[in-house]
């Protein structure tokens, strides 16, 4: 008994710790079942979170990666060899944004842009070799401001055969659109081609395009390392005053085909570097002193007057007097009188002042002699005028005295009948007596 009494607490104790083991065992696995129905519960909120997340970003468009350096454009021709990209005559509406990185010369004519925006090339890897850009007979009608911005390179471009309507000063400056100095000063700009930009007629567009286009080549530092500039066929009658002011390093300067009659607003003392000046084929009859002293000036100069109609009359003298001495002129012995018909196609070189009709000058004005004539005829008749009544004054005053007689009785005649009507005595009185 002592030994099973001594053994049966013994026993107990070891199956209360086995109890107590398996309620923890019990514990644990209800905690776990309970935290996966929670999981379970959850899971299609968060699936449908995760597949909205999904199709938001499979929505998007994956970035494209950059061109490969060699990469041309499907509708242009390209060369590495020559750093040339030809994009002629394919229809485009707007540049290409794959162009290659080694491109130096592009040929982009023939397209229909319109609108060349702002930063037109700054959407595709840097163009920094770009010098020359051929944008002719694109219909581009309107350039924006800093749409070469992104070519720190160019030296050459060509807008010709554009109707510009819209020509920004800012258009060749990459400043962003501001009128500071530095950002003006970085044009690198050397050769413009304005050729037959001008929208047809002499409209509000018209107007409109010259007045952009005098701006562009007058904005202080944009331009200011042009050295060649071309505006032939844009129909100009007259230049404002000091339009190329702004161009000091201008070198060559063509305005031939248009339709200038004189030269008097053309300011050529800022360009003190310019070596060619093509004036032909405009409508010159002549050059007066004062453009003919500001050509002189600029012993560099070579000038092209050629196919101008001059009229070889007295005010073409001092002209012909100075083609005769100076060596500016290239093809001097070809210039020859369009007008008067007697002198036409005369080589100017070979005329004398006495083919153009320069007699000695006149003291007198003959429309000043035609008055002075005039006045003297009148002071005559009115001086014989004045004698005749003179030597017929009094054969005058006795012809006046009876006039005034005469006047008097048949005044009082008529006052006389004027007072018998009025009285009805003398009324019946003038009757008996009629009677």
């Amino acid at each position: 008994m002592p030994a099973g009494c001594a053994r049966g607490p013994a026993a107990a104790a070891a199956v209360g710790d086995r109890r107590l083991r398996l309620a923890r065992l019990l514990l644990v696995l209800l905690g776990w079942v309970s935290s996966s129905t929670s999981t379970s519960s959850s899971s299609p909120s968060s699936s449908s979170t995760s597949s909205s997340s999904l199709s938001s970003v499979s929505a998007q468009p994956p970035p494209q990666p950059p061109p490969p350096p060699g990469h041309c454009p499907a509708p242009c021709e390209c060369s590495e060899a020559a750093r040339t990209v030809k994009c002629v005559n394919k229809n485009l509406t707007e540049v290409p944004g794959d162009l290659p990185r080694y491109v130096r010369t592009l040929f982009f004519t023939g397209n229909h842009l319109a609108v060349l925006p702002a930063s037109a090339f700054a959407s595709r890897p840097p163009l920094a070799e770009l010098a020359a850009l051929n944008l002719s007979g694109s219909h581009l009608q309107n350039v924006s401001f800093d749409a070469f911005e992104h070519l720190p390179s160019l030296r050459q471009l060509d807008l010709s055969h554009n109707p510009l309507v819209v020509l920004s000063p800012f258009s060749f400056s990459g400043g962003g659109g501001s009128s500071n100095a530095s950002g003006l000063d970085r044009s690198s700009l050397a050769e413009l081609f304005l050729n037959n930009i001008l929208p047809p007629g002499y409209s509000d567009l018209h107007n409109l395009s010259f007045s952009g286009m005098v701006e562009v080549l007058q904005s202080r530092g944009a331009l200011r390392n042009l050295v060649r500039l071309e505006l032939s066929g844009n129909n100009f009658i007259s230049l404002p005053q000091e339009m190329f002011s702004a161009l000091p390093k201008l070198k060559h300067l063509d305005l031939h085909n248009n339709s200038l009659v004189g030269l008097g607003n053309l300011a050529l003392s800022n360009l003190t570097q310019l070596e060619t000046l093509d004036l032909g084929n405009n409508a010159l009859k002549t050059l007066y002193n004062a453009t003919l002293v500001q050509l002189q000036a600029l012993p560099n100069l070579r000038v092209n007057l050629d196919s101008n109609p001059w009229r070889c009359s007295c005010e073409l003298a001092d002209m012909v007097a100075w083609l005769k001495e100076t060596n500016l002129v290239e093809g001097k012995t070809t210039l020859s009188c369009f007008s008067p018909e007697k002198m036409r196609n005369r080589p100017l070189v070979k005329l004398n002042s006495s083919d153009l009709d320069c007699g000695p000058p006149s003291l007198v004005d003959p429309l000043q002699t035609s008055y002075v004539f005039l006045g003297i005829v009148l002071a005559l008749i009115g001086a014989i005028f004045l004698l005749v009544l003179y030597l017929n004054r009094k054969g005058i005053k006795k012809w006046l005295y009876n006039i005034r007689d005469a006047c008097r009785d048949h005044m009082e005649g008529y006052h006389y009948r004027y007072e018998i009507n009025a009285d009805p005595r003398l009324t019946n009185l003038s009757s008996n007596s009629d009677v």
